[in-house]
């Protein structure tokens, strides 16, 4: 009996050290990488969301104004003055403007080489050219010579306008032909160009939200940001569907690796050149594509990595 007493004694003792040492033990909580692929599904709703909110927003900014974007003078057609001058201010001829042509509709920017103020452009599709020169030449003493006056017709930039919209959806086109030739599959040219359209649709709210006014410098890089997305889209792709070594989602690891440094090192250099950049043009295009490689990042590692996932599991493929 006292055998057994010393045996029951020491058997407790053991559970209630294992009960506590379980109560010491830290729970495990689920790395970056686990929660990730854990939860892709979930998280695949999310850029979904974000581009029906972009085309909501791209809508009321058409039942609004009846345009989907701020077109510059190049665009909507207009008169664009630089003024050679290093004394007048964009703030001195903006109130002056607004005071003496009852508030009408335009733009004043300066244009500066080593923090020095070499012109003013003023960009405006309302006012007449003959009375802004005018009002110039006997407000602030210029002549002639100190003025550049570029004028675009309305129709000519309306045509330019539909031309270059045309060759984007042609080139989506044509992105979606070629994608779908190599891989020979519907869902991932699908993937990859519904990747492609979101980027440029959220791209374009945001550039609407932050009230910018489109040029045809703002075109040509929003067709460089088809080439970028593209870029990750298709390693990702060619990772996952063509490649068989690794699981799949080691496959999408070692995509993620090459497309994020790849997004990363063209951002950071874009950041640079949106701060040591004094050209307008420049600016608007950096922006863009800034906008759009931020949004890139979003619908390839998370929208298309998603539907590539659930293709993969309907039709068997490890």
């Amino acid at each position: 009996m006292a055998k057994r007493k010393k045996n029951i004694k020491k058997t407790s003792r053991k559970n209630v050290s294992k009960k506590r040492t379980d109560e010491n033990t830290p729970i495990k909580t689920l790395g970056l990488k686990e929660f990730y692929f854990s939860n892709i599904k979930k998280l695949f709703y999310i850029p979904f969301i974000i581009l029906l909110i972009a085309f909501f927003l791209i809508g009321q900014k058409i039942a609004t104004t009846g345009d989907f974007i701020n077109k510059g003078v190049s665009l909507s057609g207009g008169i664009s003055l630089t003024i050679s001058t290093s004394t007048l201010t964009v703030e001195t001829l903006s109130s002056d403007m607004e005071f003496n042509f009852n508030n009408p509709d335009f733009t004043v920017r300066s244009i500066s080489s080593g923090g020095e103020q070499k012109a003013l452009i003023l960009e405006s599709a309302e006012i007449d050219a003959e009375d802004l020169t005018d009002f110039l030449k006997s407000n602030y003493a210029l002549t002639n010579d100190d003025m550049a006056l570029e004028q675009t017709g309305s129709t000519l930039g309306d045509r330019f306008f539909k031309q270059t919209g045309n060759a984007i959806i042609v080139a989506l086109i044509l992105m979606g032909l070629v994608v779908y030739a190599y891989y020979r599959s519907l869902v991932p040219s699908f993937a990859i160009m519904l990747a492609a359209l979101s980027d440029m649709v959220i791209t374009l709210a945001v550039f609407n939200i932050f009230g910018l006014k489109l040029t045809t410098a703002g075109i040509a890089a929003f067709l460089m940001l088809i080439g970028y997305s593209v870029d990750t889209n298709i390693l990702l792709s060619t990772r996952v569907l063509k490649r068989k070594e690794g699981t799949v989602d080691e496959r999408v690891l070692g995509a993620m690796g090459t497309g994020l440094m790849m997004n990363m090192t063209t951002i950071v250099a874009i950041t640079v050149a949106l701060f040591i950049s004094e050209s307008e043009t420049i600016t608007q295009i950096m922006t863009i594509l800034l906008i759009g490689l931020i949004a890139d990042m979003m619908n390839t590692w998370i929208q298309n990595v998603g539907i590539l996932k659930i293709y993969l599991e309907k039709t068997g493929g490890k």
